[in-house]
């Protein structure tokens, strides 16, 4: 195609290069070259697709889509060519018929060539594509058909079914099934054309190109076309009419000349011979002419083929062998029979066709009757000869195996039997043939059989008995009309058989050891030859062919069909009926079955032959005549002579039962009793309902094993005529007290356990369960009183497991129980009537809804108790009527389970339980019922707690829920007698009954509300009752776990199962809006914050306003305030209108004013701080009324309302809530309205503020209680609030009275922060245990928050009490070392607030430490020592040494790289969060220090290796993927820990999960900022898959930003140097600085790599001017050294740089060992001199130098330093 890399697209008009290159040949030689493949000089038709320009006329009748896809069809490749064929097929059916109609002069060769494709899928879509393509043109095909149709007549002869059957159905869709035989008549001589050519003319290389195909594909094709061919000769020859075919003879007569055409049928493929033999068959069959003349050449091949067993060419072999022996008369002048034909058909049947029976044998019955005399002489011989091959046949090792071969091969042996009987009854010569096929034939097959149990089980017999009884019909024996005249010789006949047949059977049975497989096989023949009927039905119609005897025969087939019972045992009705079967009538059946009778009670009681008996029992059942009974009982009375009562003595029967059956029914150790079972019954077909009851009470009085009761009871229900005449015994006392008796056996729990191992009581329960389920005409089988008792016994032992401790032991025992109570529920209808069954249901049920664990019963029992409990309810509910009784098992249920609820504590297991068992009843009930059945409506309405309980039940939870809705300000509520203890209270675990109810109540609504129904959703509106109040408790009690906190496990349990969704779906929310709103204003508390959630998560401030409008009606409606009225309109205050919450004011403004008339100032203040919160402009005059009323409590006699200096433990709950009330209007007014305050104001405003602060410091020890909190809180609040105030726009402070701001700065200040700062010390000094349900958190909170405020110089003369540690070195201040001592330790204590609160004060501490180390650093003498070495402070480095361990210990397993999960606020939350602030703490500290200083505390931290530890742990807990979270998809840049600054608010922020990973990253990032060179060091000094770890993070996350920001500091940097100017570049990562001094002149490059910090930056040489090379070096050198080892930004290795290098300038040498004048780390001039040389070093230079050589010697002159 021209570049095989290009891109192709679809449609392109360009040639390819292939058609770039006809184009050329047109233009050179003028000629239009055809396709590949593609003939151009033949003239005769178009046979191209126009390809290319220069034939335009018939380019023009072409579509340019048709064309294209017309070119592919010639493409080698078969994927294309697919496609091309498809998209052909697919363009017929869319485009115009005009269009298609184009195509049609080039589709004949195409298809030509296509249709015989080595590709099968391409042949079926070319069939498919071409029915389409007729479909489209119809009749303007016909001038195209001839060169058609021979491919086409080939195509439906596709040796691919697909294939074959497309080209049919296109054929069929062409031509009407008149007008198929007219269209192949019409090109009939080009059909034989190409199938002749086929046949006679191509080779595998003709039809295939060598070159291009391989040798395998070439023979396939031409094995296949060669296949087709044949059949394609078939095909034509049946579709064309006879005329046609005469006329076709002298062309086939042509065909059938040749040679190569006959060695077809020796060709090696077995389709073509198969093809071959077909097509024979339509010769025969069609064109007997032309048959008879080439009968030569015909017989032999078909004849002498018989032993081609292949499964392709056999059928069609012995079809034509059918063929041509009735076709041909003369066929066996052509070929030897004797020596070629039946040595090879006798070698076949030998094998039994070679496992070709169903094809092979159906033939042999035609054959023979068509086998002409002269091939069957001498006629006993070849009889002979013929049936020992077919019946050695069924020896084979196919038919042995395979049950359908043998039938097969069995059918025909007796097919071929009666044939040749039948026509052979003549003369004396055929009579003696019919004697030897019935002595050496017919009887020794019967006995190979006997032994044989797969004949047995053929259709032998069943074939024999028909032949019996077709001869007795033709002896006359079933009726005169159908006597014939060779009557005697079928007489003679049947006598010879039946004589051979008794001769046979006693052979069989008078023998000691006689197998019992043979006698069985003897009483199922006899069985067979009695009922044949029976067995007519169960077995299959096989096919087979065909054939009509000479002589009419009536098979004896007119009998009933399809009536009678297909059991072996015959009914009592079958016996009067027997006669109207085609069963056998000579008197010879009946003698036998009796002498065989007769025989076999000789042996049982001379030799005690139990074969014997069990052949006995299966004649008798059989053959349960009284004759055969009589002969059994004559022979007993020879032997013994005994004298019998008279009733026994008429029937002989019950005497052969009573005096022999029965006794061996009671013989000991007798293992199998079935057969002794079944002759019981046998005998009792003869006798009256009279006597079968008395000998069945008789036979279950004698104490037999339970396991023949329970056979005898199986057998009598077997049918309902046996059931009606045992019907006496069944009811009967006799058994009832039996049955009883066995049940208490059974049941004993406390005696011995149950023998549940020995098959005893396996058989005893089956019988028990038999006897419970088995029901005739809607009764039991046995009599109801035994049967209510056997259930009342069932119920009694499961009520005592019930109560046992343990039902370890009884576990087999209600395992049987359970087994026999399932089946009584599933089997029997109305079993739910009897009450002992309700009660026994009601046991189970209690049983399935208890914990495991407290029944200690194994899963296998409880799933069967489960199962029983399910029949249950199903029986219960589709029989009950949906009735519910008030003693009734759903009533019950239900009573036992609001019991189980509200009076017993369960646990969260137990509760899971019962609400499963629940629901599972629920779910059975609805299976069968409507979801508003009243049963189920009842049942529910039982389940709910009345009113009054739910009352109780929820006064019954614990009140600890106020504390968080009171501390965060949504509830204002009060507590009758608040304790210490109540607030200590922890959640039980076990959840409260309340929600207990709710949960269940929930889970059956929900399974009601969600169980499919027929029903439209519209109507889907909840039937259960009150369901609005079990959704507002439900809400209720998700309210209380929601405030509660420490429940999560009762949370779940409400919600997990997606509980409330569901239900709020079926209960309007008006409904359940008003219920809450009403409960709101009533009982105020919990209901008023679910009535909040409601309405927030539902959104219906936004959706519903009018809705909750209508709640209230008007505003005044909810004054004057109660407690409860009070917490409703807290809730609804933000969603009322403007115009309510006005009216609100005005009544609350008024009740303040007039406080001396009002005795709920209280209320009327909380109302107004409702409406001011909720945004409401309130006018000047109001708020300065309000505050002059409240400052005139102060000044009156209302002081005491504030609580200033009060005993806060003593306070009431309404008091504080007063004080904190007025906290907030100050609070409100200092935010929103301070204009309206003056200087008195003001005052007021901050003394009462200093005074509660006071009142708080002095009642730390009464924080548990949470209305002191609040308290202590608010005030802080007023605190925060001022110093946003006095710190914010100079604008407002401008209006202020002007003494105010100085006396908030000098006084006010330090007397708040002098009371606040040892606040967070006495808290915790008084509440230690920071997990305890008291500890004030809150507090902690509020005044964090407060304490953030705290002005630095206040910290540095702070008023804590002094706090110093012995042998602590510090050069700092007291009050500052007071301050770090205190607080530092505070960083660990498992309180964030407070930890959060310490880092804040800390840090704005920390820059001010390091000029304390300055001023002692300036002190000492730079000689001190070789290594100086400042820490940093004490007190923070002893905390990070205590944390460092403890994170040590927490991540110890984690892996670097991998992301520790911690658990936020837990114990190791707690210490990685002090571990991580205090290293901020600690990188403040260092980042503030001058570069001096810095170099020592560096040098400090290499030493302790904390530096290393830390980053090893921020490994572990920075996130693989540090992405910030809450962002959406659409933003460009993705945000990160790193690019976010992180603001650590003292408050519980949304993010605390975030908050440790982003605290890890933010400390990385300083780290990687302040401490550059260190942390390059340790990345260097790791090992490989920690560094590389580190650094693929690195290059990720913080590289980017970290270059980012030291570029932008250097662009940004006010530092201004002499004689250098430095310039960055962002993009490229550079730094370049400039440095002229004279006419020097200096550029510097410095490049960050792309894993900065890690790797080293470079330092690159711009241009220079004036400096010598070496000089240079070494300036490039320090440089690079300067930025690589010195923790710092580049501004400041720069300075440090031109620092050294101005001292260059001045003069000073460089320290010969560093090649520096200024030290690279501590920044020190070269000052130690040797005394030979005068040459200067650096101390730290010397030092290293000494201790890595190991000499004290001058490193420049080599002379001992001094």
């Amino acid at each position: 195609m021209g570049g095989k890399n290009k891109q192709r697209t679809k449609g392109n008009v360009r040639p390819s290069s292939s058609g770039r290159a006809a184009a050329a040949l047109t233009r050179e030689g003028g000629v239009i070259p055809g396709f590949v493949g593609f003939d151009t000089t033949v003239t005769s038709e178009l046979s191209y697709v126009p390809a290319v320009h220069g034939a335009d006329e018939i380019d023009n009748l072409v579509d340019a889509d048709f064309r294209l896809v017309l070119r592919k069809l010639s493409k080698r490749d078969i994927v294309t060519r697919l496609k091309a064929v498809q998209d052909f097929g697919s363009m017929c059916q869319e485009r115009d018929a005009e269009e298609v109609k184009g195509v049609l002069p080039y589709w004949p060769r195409i298809y030509c060539k296509i249709s015989v494709d080595h590709d099968r899928r391409i042949r079926e879509a070319t069939q498919q594509a071409f029915e389409q393509l007729v479909l489209k043109v119809r009749r303007s095909m016909a001038p195209f058909l001839k060169s058609l149709m021979g491919h086409w007549i080939l195509s439906q002869c596709d040796t691919y079914t697909p294939a074959a059957s497309a080209a049919c159905q296109a054929f069929q869709a062409a031509f009407s099934p008149t007008k198929q035989p007219e269209a192949l008549s019409f090109c009939k001589d080009d059909i034989l054309n190409v199938l002749q050519d086929i046949l006679l003319k191509e080779t595998a290389d003709t039809l295939s190109d060598p070159q291009s195909v391989t040798e395998e594909e070439r023979e396939s094709k031409y094995v296949r076309m060669l296949t087709s061919s044949l059949l394609g000769v078939k095909r034509l020859l049946s579709l064309l009419l006879q005329s046609d075919r005469t006329a076709l003879e002298e062309r086939l007569a042509h065909l059938l000349n040749s040679g190569k055409f006959w060695k077809y049928s020796k060709h090696k493929t077995p389709q073509v011979r198969g093809a071959f033999f077909e097509m024979m068959c339509a010769l025969c069959e069609f064109t007997p002419e032309l048959v008879q003349a080439e009968a030569a050449r015909l017989c032999p091949a078909v004849l002498l083929s018989i032993e081609d067993t292949d499964p392709v060419v056999l059928p069609p072999v012995w079809e034509a062998v059918l063929h041509v022996v009735s076709t041909i008369p003369d066929c066996w002048t052509h070929v030897n029979a004797k020596k070629g034909f039946l040595p090879k058909l006798w070698a076949l049947l030998k094998e039994g066709g070679k496992g070709m029976a169903k094809a092979l044998h159906p033939n042999l019955m035609p054959l023979l009757s068509k086998l002409p005399q002269q091939v069957t002489d001498p006629t006993l011989d070849f009889y002979t000869t013929f049936f020992s091959s077919v019946i050695q046949g069924l020896s084979s090792e196919r038919a042995a195996t395979s049950p359908s071969e043998s039938a097969v091969i069995v059918t025909s042996v007796v097919e071929c039997l009666r044939f040749c009987i039948l026509h052979n009854t003549e003369d004396e010569e055929q009579k003696n043939i019919q004697t030897m096929l019935i002595s050496q034939q017919l009887l020794p097959l019967l006995e190979k059989a006997l032994g044989n149990p797969s004949l047995q089980n053929g259709p032998l017999f069943l074939l024999i008995t028909e032949m019996l009884v077709s001869w007795e019909k033709k002896a006359g024996l079933h009726s005169e009309e159908e006597a014939i005249e060779s009557r005697d010789v079928f007489q003679v006949l049947l006598a010879d058989v039946w004589e051979g047949l008794g001769l046979l059977f006693m052979r069989y049975a008078d023998n000691e050891d006689a197998e019992p497989q043979a006698l069985e096989g003897v009483a199922t023949l006899l069985q067979v030859m009695r009922y044949p009927e029976k067995v007519k039905r169960n077995v299959q119609k096989k096919k087979s062919v065909k054939i009509c005897f000479s002589k009419p025969e009536n098979n004896g087939t007119n009998g009933v069909e399809g009536e009678g019972v297909e059991n072996p045992g015959q009914t009592m009705s079958e016996l009067e009926n027997e006669k109207a079967f085609g069963s056998l009538q000579t008197q010879h059946f009946e003698d036998v079955v009796c002498q065989l009778a007769q025989l076999c009670l000789v042996h049982v009681n001379e030799k005690k032959s139990e074969r014997h008996l069990v052949f006995l029992s299966l004649l008798l059942q059989s053959f349960h005549t009284p004759r055969v009974f009589t002969t059994l009982v004559e022979l007993e009375d020879k032997t013994a002579g005994k004298q019998r009562d008279e009733v026994t003595m008429k029937n002989p029967a019950m005497q052969f039962l009573m005096e022999r059956v029965v006794v061996w029914l009671a013989e000991k150790g007798r293992r199998d009793t079935e057969h002794l079972v079944e002759m019981v019954f046998s005998s009792l077909y003869c006798s009256s309902q009279q006597e079968t009851t008395r000998i069945l009470n008789h036979i279950t009085m004698m104490d037999l094993q339970w396991r023949i009761i329970l056979q005898i009871i199986q057998k009598a229900c077997t049918d309902p005529e046996t059931l009606m005449s045992c019907h006496a015994w069944l009811k009967g006392s006799v058994l009832g007290e039996q049955l009883l008796g066995l049940t208490e056996e059974l049941c004993k729990v406390g005696g011995s356990p149950p023998r549940s191992t020995s098959s005893t009581s396996n058989h005893s329960w089956t019988l028990i369960s038999l006897v419970l389920s088995q029901h005739h005409n809607n009764g039991p089988v046995i009599g109801e009183v035994y049967m209510e008792k056997i259930l009342e016994r069932l119920h009694a032992t499961l009520s005592e497991t019930k109560s046992l401790s343990d039902a370890g032991d009884m576990e087999p025992l209600l395992c049987f129980i359970c087994d026999v109570v399932s089946t009584f529920f599933s089997s029997v209808q109305d079993c739910l009537l009897h009450l002992s069954a309700e009660e026994l249901l009601l046991t189970v049920f209690q049983l399935t809804a208890q914990d495991q664990t407290h029944t200690n019963m194994s899963d296998l029992l409880l799933d069967k108790l489960r199962k029983v409990c399910v029949a249950g309810v199903q029986s219960l509910v589709q029989h009950s009527e949906c009735e519910f009784k008030e003693d009734g098992f759903l009533h019950s249920a239900a009573l036992w389970v609001t019991k189980q609820l509200l009076t017993i504590s369960l646990d969260i297991k137990s509760l899971q339980v019962l609400i499963v068992a629940v629901q599972s009843l629920v779910e059975t009930i609805l299976s069968f019922c409507d979801k508003d059945s009243p049963l189920l409506i009842q049942f529910f309405t039982q389940l709910t707690p009345s009113q009054t309980e739910w009352t109780r039940i929820r006064r019954a939870l614990p009140p600890q829920w106020i504390k968080t809705p009171l501390l965060s300000g949504r509830h204002r509520g009060v507590c009758e007698k608040p304790s210490m203890e109540i607030w200590k209270f922890r959640p039980s675990v076990r959840p409260p009954a309340h929600l207990c109810a709710c949960a269940l109540l929930g889970s059956v609504a929900q399974t009601v509300a969600f169980t499919p129904s027929d029903k439209k959703e519209a109507e889907c509106a909840s039937h259960l009752p009150n369901l609005k109040y079990t959704v507002s408790e439900l809400l209720y009690a998700l309210q209380w776990c929601k405030e509660i906190e420490d429940v999560p496990a009762h949370h779940s349990l409400l919600t997990d199962s997606g509980l409330l969704e569901g239900l709020q779906s079926q209960v309007p929310m008006k409904d359940l809006l008003g219920t809450l709103y009403s409960r709101s204003v009533e009982d105020g508390g919990l209901w008023s914050l679910t009535l909040e959630n409601y309405i927030h998560t539902n959104n219906l401030a936004a959706t519903h306003s009018a809705t909750l409008r209508k709640l209230y009606g008007s505003a005044d409606s909810l004054f004057p305030v109660s407690q409860s009225k009070l917490s409703t309109l807290q809730v609804l205050s933000p969603t009322m209108t403007k115009e309510d919450r006005e009216t609100l004011v005005a009544l609350a403004t008024a009740g303040i004013i007039n406080w001396q008339e009002n005795d709920n100032v209280y209320g009327c203040l909380a109302v107004l701080l409702c409406c001011l919160k909720a945004n409401l402009h309130i006018e000047d005059e109001v708020v300065q009324a309000i505050l002059a009323t409240v400052m005139e409590w102060r000044s009156s006699s209302k002081e005491d309302w504030f609580l200033f200096g009060s005993d806060l433990s003593k306070a009431t709950a309404e008091q504080l809530n007063l004080a904190v009330e007025m906290m907030r209007f100050l609070s409100w007014l200092v935010t929103n309205c301070p204009r309206v305050l003056g200087g008195s104001q003001w005052d007021f405003l901050l003394c009462s503020m200093l005074a509660w602060l006071e009142t708080a410091s002095e009642n730390v020890n009464s924080l548990w209680n949470p209305w002191v909190q609040l308290f202590v809180c608010e005030n802080a609040a007023v605190i925060v609030k001022l110093n946003q105030f006095f710190t914010s726009s100079l604008d407002m402070r401008e209006k202020l009275p002007s003494e105010l701001i100085g006396e908030w700065t000098d006084f006010f200040v330090e007397g708040i922060y002098n009371l606040l700062f040892p606040l967070p010390v006495n808290i915790i000094d008084a509440f230690t245990e920071p997990d305890d349900p008291v500890f004030p958190m809150a507090v902690l909170q509020s005044v964090g928050a407060a304490l953030t405020y705290v002005p630095v110089q206040q910290l540095k003369q702070n008023s804590l009490p002094p706090r110093f540690i012995a042998d602590q070195k510090t050069n700092l201040p007291e009050p500052l070392q007071t301050l770090l001592n205190t607080f530092c330790p505070l960083l660990l204590f498992k309180a964030r607030p407070l930890q959060i609160t310490v880092y804040h004060v800390l840090e704005k501490v920390m820059p001010q430490l390091p000029e304390c180390d300055g001023e002692g650093d300036n002190n000492k003498s730079d000689d001190d020592s070789d290594e100086p070495c400042l820490s940093p402070p004490a007190s923070l480095m002893a905390i990070l040494t205590t944390c460092e361990e403890l994170c040590d210990s927490i991540l110890a397993g984690v892996q670097v790289g991998e992301f520790a999960v911690v658990q936020p606020l837990s114990v190791e939350y707690s210490c990685i969060l002090g571990y991580l602030l205090a290293w901020k703490l600690l990188l403040t500290f260092f980042k503030s220090s001058p570069s001096h200083l810095r170099a020592h505390y560096a040098q400090f931290l290499r030493r302790s290796c904390s530096l290393n530890k830390l980053l090893l742990h921020l490994f572990k807990l920075m996130p693989e993927n540090p992405i910030y979270p809450g962002q959406g998809p659409e933003t460009k840049e993705t945000k990160t820990f790193f690019t976010e600054s992180q603001s650590l608010a003292v408050h519980n922020s949304e993010s605390v999960e975030w908050e440790l990973p982003h605290l890890a990253c933010s400390v990385y990032y300083s780290t990687v900022q302040d401490l550059p060179a260190m942390v390059r060091l340790w990345w260097n000094s790791q090992e490989k898959r920690v560094s590389a770890a580190v650094e693929k993070f690195t290059i990720k996350y913080v590289s980017p930003v970290l270059s980012a920001q030291e570029i932008s500091s250097v662009q940004s940097s006010t530092q201004m140097f002499e004689s250098m100017t430095v310039k960055a570049r962002s993009a490229a990562r550079e730094v370049i600085a400039t440095y002229s001094v004279d006419e020097i002149f200096i550029e510097l490059v410095i490049q960050l790599p792309q894993n900065c910090p890690l790797g080293s930056i470079s330092v690159e040489s711009g241009r220079r001017v004036g400096v010598a090379v070496q000089q240079w070096r070494n300036w490039m050198l320090q440089l690079s050294t300067y930025l690589t080892h010195q923790n710092g930004s580049i501004m400041e290795g720069l300075a440090l740089w031109k620092n050294n290098v101005d001292k260059r300038f001045e003069g000073i040498e460089d320290c010969m060992i560093c090649f520096s004048v200024i030290h690279g780390s501590n920044y020190s001039l070269p000052k130690k001199g040797c005394r030979t040389c005068k040459k200067k070093f650096h101390s730290a230079c010397l030092y290293k130098w000494f201790t890595s050589s190991n000499k004290s010697t001058c490193p420049l002159c080599r002379e001992t330093f001094f």
